[in-house]
């Protein structure tokens, strides 16, 4: 590799057409699986085939939901990831720095907010631990083409403390052939990309019903898109549930 991939600190691979049905979540703790990558970085590319073939049937499962963001600060090396946001990159730091991590790095995969190797196996496992755990949050989706209401609730016992809910919206089957940098001359393919993101904080009460809007894209294509929320506590990067719904025409 001609760039070590390490930053200091100083849900179906094919079209989906959907009816706008409720999704809720169930009663034991989804496996939130985010991948942080970008096209900039020549060790990426086997991370993004990882997390397309392991969660092919993943949209609408109550089991795991896999989320790719890209990051933005390998655009440097000569390639702009399309996909890249800086606020994809300030939350991988905002999560490393709850874990004690000095460095952020791509590819990094992580489960339920906590790092996860995900070379060798063993994932299979990881999940199952997640999954074996009641919820402490109870999700509903209810979309609207690349939109969506969704409502979130706190198990009794909860504290809201530092709690919040996250609602993103992703993308599958995106192609880029690379002109520059660590990967030129490859096309890169991905899955479960997320395209913008939003949150809200939890209050007292700790239940939040509210409507998340976004500003589709030209290239967006909603028989190709999930809405995913999920319940994150931004101090520690605990995951508490998570939940996918295709989008719908």
């Amino acid at each position: 590799m001609r760039t070590l991939c390490v930053f200091l600190f100083v849900m179906a691979t094919t079209s989906h057409a959907a009816d706008c049905a409720t999704a809720q979540s169930g009663p034991n703790t989804a496996a939130l699986v985010e991948l942080y990558t970008s096209e900039g970085c020549d060790s990426c590319p086997p991370a993004d085939r990882w997390l397309s073939s392991s969660f092919a049937a993943s949209p609408g499962s109550k089991l795991v939901v896999p989320v790719a963001f890209h990051v933005d600060y390998w655009d440097y090396l000569g390639w702009k990831d399309p996909y890249g946001d800086a606020r994809f990159s300030d939350r991988q730091r905002t999560l490393a720095r709850a874990s004690g991590a000095r460095a952020v790095y791509t590819p990094q995969v992580t489960v339920a907010g906590r790092d996860h190797s995900w070379r060798g196996g063993g994932t299979s496992k990881v999940l199952e631990a997640v999954n074996a755990k009641p919820a402490a949050a109870r999700i509903e989706i209810a979309p609207s083409s690349v939109n969506a209401r969704v409502k979130a609730a706190l198990e009794k016992g909860v504290r809201p403390d530092d709690l919040a809910l996250l609602v993103a919206v992703t993308q599958n089957g995106l192609s880029t052939a690379v002109k520059a940098g660590e990967n030129r001359g490859a096309t890169l393919r991905h899955d479960f990309v997320v395209r913008e993101l939003q949150s809200q904080r939890f209050g007292s009460a700790g239940s939040i019903d509210a409507r998340f809007d976004f500003t589709p894209r030209p290239d967006w294509k909603a028989d190709h898109m999930n809405i995913v929320a999920f319940v994150q506590n931004v101090r520690t990067g605990e995951v508490l549930q998570a939940l996918a719904a295709p989008a719908c025409r």
